[in-house]
């Protein structure tokens, strides 16, 4: 009984912190959950065995592998280098779920503008440790016992505030250089099912169902982006009569009609690809998504896998793209991102980079039966927006689409399910921010100082002890 409330002191505070932090997130975007999930974490690790750490830090479930430091900037250091790491790795990273995405609404998305998505989640850290700190020196005081030192907390907060607030006043992608009109096509339909239940033709047909409520717009919009894989073909797409009518649709829009596709390589692959049309019906580029969805668009090692599951879901993999994103059309040059791709920084960092100067993200959520993923790729298309600088729209065949400021203000979102089109008038811009110019290299190497000097300060004082006790 005594070592099951042992475990239970430390497992119950371990897993309480996860659920804080799962909470920040979308669909519930409750983001001071964050800072005292974080906090909580902080104060449990502290006294706590190296084995017992490691116990805690999976039961948190947030992939803290280095976490066994009490030294604040170690702490937030190790935090934010295992969330860079499982953002990138195994199989490209999945970065769904990640701290970063809690902070959407808050203030400290503002740090996306100096650091992208892994200052965010230091961000988080941070205030965690600056709450359970200040908590702990108060109760100290209240039970009139020494506790924690405060001035470290005191100095970190200011920072965090300090950074906060140039995150806020640094530049944004500057005054427009122009406006589009642009109308997002939803068309609608059954959420929570896979491509297999429901025939392509569905799809199409509800799209072309959503556009004719586009040449009632007035004026009509220079630019109409339709979602990811709304055109699923089994042959390829040019002389398809899909692509006959798209090519008509633009002209008698007069306007860059923008549409995700897919069509097969060859028997085991397949192309996931955005293609725009002109205003006079002519495909003017073709952009072929780069990261692809690990276990959903293909299988990596797909002859070890098939040991362990059934992979029949994923009869084909997609052919990964190449490039960074930009797409010049009459409408403007846009920065792309195709679904999976809106949550990881570098692909908008290196369309800016090229010269879009808008980003627009064709998705596919419709397999999601819950809110939980649209809403968190919402929280990404703020995030990507505010760290580029960029005004951003997406369009979805059931939701959520959206438009987003270069501040990160969603101005508008459709209803999951619903057949709409959003009609938004948005900026281009040219300038850059500082995460456009630096990306994640100072975080990094920021994050790896501190917990280096983590590790020698934890060496010094384990040093310090031995002689102390009298040993040589």
């Amino acid at each position: 009984m005594t070592a099951l409330l042992r475990r239970g002191r430390v497992g119950l505070p371990a897993v309480a912190a996860g659920v804080l932090l799962a909470l920040s997130l979308p669909p519930w975007g409750w983001w001071p959950l964050g800072l005292v999930g974080a906090a909580l974490f902080y104060w449990r690790l502290a006294g706590l065995r190296a084995r017992t750490r490691l116990w805690a830090g999976w039961l948190a479930g947030l992939g803290c592998y280095a976490i066994g430091l009490f030294w604040a900037p170690a702490f937030v250091g190790a935090c934010t280098l295992a969330e860079a790491l499982r953002m990138s790795w195994p199989f490209g990273g999945l970065p769904l779920g990640g701290v970063f995405l809690g902070q959407a609404g808050g203030p400290l998305v503002q740090l996306a503008r100096l650091g992208g998505p892994l200052l965010v989640t230091a961000g988080v850290w941070a205030g965690g440790v600056v709450v359970a700190t200040l908590v702990g020196r108060a109760a100290a005081l209240w039970r009139g016992t020494p506790g924690p030192h405060s001035l470290g907390a005191a100095i970190a907060g200011a920072v965090l505030v300090a950074l906060i607030l140039a995150g806020a006043a640094v530049p944004d992608g500057g005054a427009p250089v122009g406006t589009v009109h642009v109308a997002l096509v939803q068309g609608g339909g059954k959420r929570g099912v896979s491509k297999e239940q429901v025939p392509p033709s569905t799809v199409f047909d509800a799209q072309v169902a959503a556009t004719s409520r586009v040449a009632e717009a007035h004026p009509s919009p220079d630019l109409v982006l339709w979602p990811e894989d709304v055109v699923a073909l089994d042959r390829p797409l040019a002389g398809s009569p899909q692509a006959a009518w798209l090519s008509s649709a633009a002209r008698r829009l007069h306007t860059t009609l923008v549409v995700g596709v897919t069509e097969p390589a060859s028997s085991t692959t397949f192309r996931n690809k955005v293609v725009a049309w002109g205003p006079d019906g002519r495909v003017v580029g073709v952009f072929e998504k780069v990261h692809r969805v690990p276990f959903g668009e293909y299988v990596p090692s797909r002859s070890f896998f098939a040991h362990f599951a059934d992979l029949s879901g994923v009869p084909t993999d997609a052919i990964p793209g190449h490039g960074t994103g930009l797409m010049r059309t009459p409408a403007g040059p846009l920065g792309l991102m195709v679904s999976f791709e809106v949550f990881y920084p570098s692909r908008s960092r290196a369309s800016v980079r090229a010269g879009a100067e808008l980003l627009a993200v064709p998705t596919n959520t419709s397999s999601y039966s819950t809110s939980q993923v649209p809403a968190q790729e919402v929280a990404a298309d703020v995030v990507q927006a505010v760290q580029t600088g960029r005004d951003l729209v997406q369009a979805a065949p059931t939701g959520f689409s959206t438009v987003v400021t270069q501040r990160g203000v969603v101005v508008d979102r459709s209803l999951l399910g619903r057949r709409q089109v959003l009609s938004a008038t948005v900026a281009l811009r040219r300038g850059m921010t500082p995460y456009d110019h630096w990306g994640d290299v100072p975080v990094l190497i920021l994050s790896a100082l501190a917990l280096v000097a983590g590790w020698a300060r934890q060496l010094r004082l384990l040093v310090v002890a031995r002689v102390d006790c009298g040993y040589s």
